[in-house]
């Protein structure tokens, strides 16, 4: 008769005498506790819940922001790409529209949701067009605000909140135009702006360099937080790594969905008559540094001020304002029901 096997996982620590002493095997260790499981539950439950992101671009036609977006996530994720219509019309006003994907690599599941905002900055007169903009952002944050509030709430609450909002500046090479400063000043305080230089190889290296300072000291001389910002800084590890990147700060990027053969390799780049402008290259542009800050580094980050910043900012003030219209109305009920002074609650003698 063959011995039944017992799996290690049921035999008990103790088996094999005291003090973890034990007969053809290692020793216990009866100081671990196990704590550090919990990261590995987190992980499990995150894989099979997912993640979601939603970013928005914004900036003026042919700056190749559906492009970049593609380039970014490796996929066709843009509007333009999945509508795939004939040259559209430059819209009268801004329209906000969004597309969502179910992005999946190594078995880690994303819904991305890409947010477009064509007909910004196209026409003669653009004055106040960041309102629509900002409107759609906290459209999405009373939109969660409702879901959070209701008694019977989901489980989980879909997130169409705006975590990062993608702002193209177009390569002039000279300075911010006031439209560029308005924007940026407004929405700032209400998602977290990163700006990019578009079509920087249009920009010899000295030019992009001027530019990029001279585009940090607008920021700074307009009060202007763009992402990560520095009163968000946790701890002096993570105040080391945002400093470099804020010296960056705006990415002078360039983005292509085409691929190319150069010296034996197949790469991502815009071919010219001088040469391929390799876009992962940071030799050639600062895409890579843009790619890890969106994806690999502070991906969750964003996400984490989006909620706890942003976001609570407009719960407080939305909150505020149903507190003071209730309380408004029940002066207003008050009054009604004792008009006189005489007849104040105060007065009235049971």
């Amino acid at each position: 008769m063959s011995e039944a096997v017992v799996p290690d996982a049921m035999v008990s620590p103790a088996v094999g005498g005291l003090h973890g002493e034990k007969a053809g095997g290692p020793a216990v260790d009866f100081s671990y506790v196990g704590i550090d499981a919990i990261l590995e539950q987190m992980r499990r439950k995150a894989m099979k819940q997912g993640f979601e992101l939603n970013i928005m671009v914004v900036g003026q036609s042919g700056l190749g922001k559906s492009t970049l977006m593609n380039t970014l996530f490796k996929s066709k994720v843009s509007r333009k790409s999945v509508l795939a219509t004939a040259q559209e019309k430059i819209p009268k006003t801004i329209e906000i529209k969004s597309i969502s994907h179910d992005i999946e690599e190594k078995g880690v599941r994303m819904k991305l949701t890409v947010i477009d905002t064509p007909g910004f900055g196209d026409q003669i007169n653009n004055e106040n067009c960041w309102q629509p903009i900002m409107k759609f952002i906290n459209d999405q944050y009373e939109a969660y605000l409702q879901e959070e509030i209701n008694i019977n709430r989901k489980k989980r609450i879909p997130d169409s909140r705006v975590h990062c909002c993608i702002y193209f500046i177009p390569p002039t090479g000279h300075c911010l135009r006031p439209l560029d400063v308005e924007f940026m000043r407004r929405l700032s305080k209400v998602v977290n702006i990163v700006p990019v230089i578009a079509k920087a190889d249009t920009l010899t290296l000295e030019e992009r360099d001027f530019f990029k300072k001279k585009i940090r000291e607008e920021l700074r001389a307009n009060g202007i937080d763009v992402y990560p910002q520095k009163e968000f800084d946790e701890d002096a590890e993570d105040r080391m790594i945002n400093e470099k990147i804020r010296e960056m700060i705006p990415f002078a990027v360039v983005g292509s969905d085409q691929e190319y053969q150069v010296n034996g390799r197949r790469l991502l780049g815009r071919k010219t008559k001088w040469g391929t402008i390799e876009v992962e290259n940071i030799a050639h542009c600062e895409f890579a540094y843009l790619r890890d800050l969106l994806i690999r580094t502070h991906m969750q980050n964003i996400k984490d001020i989006t909620s706890s910043i942003h976001y609570e900012m407009y719960r407080v003030r939305r909150l505020n304002e149903n507190n003071t219209v209730m309380a408004s109305a029940e002066l207003e009920r008050t009054d009604a029901q004792y008009p006189s002074t005489s007849e104040s609650p105060s007065s009235v003698t049971c």
